[in-house]
């Protein structure tokens, strides 16, 4: 399973500039707005010690990491929701990620030109907010239409979806995104087909000068210029040079950790000599679920699962002394993995 994360914001907040320094992939950042028309994708290995740990543990041919895909969504401004600056075509890029990362610019540069001619955050994460709710609002009153012909055909599932497309409204109304407003799992099931923008889980990333990096409580304080430093460096290179700064993690490293958080993910590993490799499920996912994720042919034959803690399994000489002591538990079809879980599924 790999997840899909949309980065956006207002043009020249540095936005493409993350974008590649997270992807190590060249993109056009041009100093002008729109320069970013089609949506750039990058798919990042995500870093986990675990993985290279038991690589070695099981002296693997190959290790493979789980991974993230970034999508660089071209800025939106203001009226994007009517079609401003190409806002249609963007808006409808943003619906296919799985979570949004929204850039706001604190760095001053004279040479990078704000779309607003001032830098300031709040206001450009009040614009970036306002106009994801803009777009939802005509999602939601489109449906409302479509429903009230279903009501007076005294159709049920229109009758319970009414309230809240009603709730929607009057939330949006009062600048309040979707994910604050349907909030049981159960309403969120029956609006999923509008692919709400608001619903998605956001988080936010200030972009800061490099000799502001400071912990904020309500974004993730990076700075992109940092950031595209670090990404033409080797990881031994990039280690250091954070420890120079008094930098704890990298930009990819928060983004991934928070992105985890928001969407409830986990990882669970398969490891024997041939490869070691990292699966990415949702949390609560059970065993046989989870062994779909690897093939469709293993959930539907699911017998099995032999499951260690990773570091549990490191504690031992070898799998199969591990497997001697009684380390390794046999698990049915009602286990819910856990994150760090090393499993072998057997199957029919």
């Amino acid at each position: 399973m790999s997840f899909s994360i949309g980065i956006v914001g207002l043009p020249n907040v540095g936005k493409s500039t993350l974008f590649k320094a997270l992807t190590k992939k060249q993109v056009d950042a041009s100093n002008y707005p729109f320069c970013t028309i089609d949506p750039n994708v990058g798919v990042v290995a995500v870093p986990d010690h675990r993985l290279e740990k038991l690589s070695k543990f099981s002296k693997s041919e190959k290790t493979i990491p789980t991974t993230i895909e970034f999508v660089d969504i071209a800025g939106l401004v203001k009226n994007a929701h009517k079609g401003e600056g190409l806002g249609n075509q963007f808006l409808a890029n943003i619906r296919e990620v799985d979570a949004i990362v929204e850039v706001l610019r604190s760095f001053s540069d004279k040479n990078v030109i704000h779309v607003d001619g001032k830098i300031d955050p709040d206001s450009d994460k009040q614009t970036i907010d306002l106009e994801l709710i803009f777009a939802d609002m005509q999602t939601v009153e489109k449906r409302m239409r479509k429903n009230q012909k279903d009501l007076n055909a005294n159709s049920k599932d229109a009758k319970i979806l009414q309230p809240i497309l009603d709730n929607l409204k009057t939330g949006f109304n009062n600048g309040i995104p979707a994910r604050e407003i349907v909030t049981e799992e159960k309403e969120k099931l029956l609006i999923r087909d509008l692919s709400l923008l608001t619903i998605k889980p956001i988080i936010y990333v200030l972009n800061v000068d490099e000799n502001n990096i400071v912990e904020e409580s309500d974004y993730i304080t990076i700075s992109a210029k940092i950031e595209s430093e670090l990404a033409e460096l080797p990881p031994e290179d990039a280690k250091n040079y954070l420890d120079e700064l008094s930098i704890k993690y990298s930009g990819l490293d928060q983004l991934i950790k928070k992105s985890y958080e928001l969407l409830d993910l986990i990882t669970f590993f398969t490891t024997g000599p041939k490869e070691t490799r990292a699966w990415t499920v949702k949390k609560g996912v059970k065993a046989p679920q989870a062994a779909g994720v690897i093939h469709t042919d293993f959930e539907s034959g699911f017998i099995k699962a032999e499951t260690i803690n990773w570091q549990e399994l490191l504690n031992h000489q070898s799998e199969l002394e591990a497997k001697e002591k009684g380390m390794i538990r046999i698990e049915g079809k009602e286990y819910v993995i856990q994150d760090g879980d090393s499993v072998l599924f057997r199957f029919a």
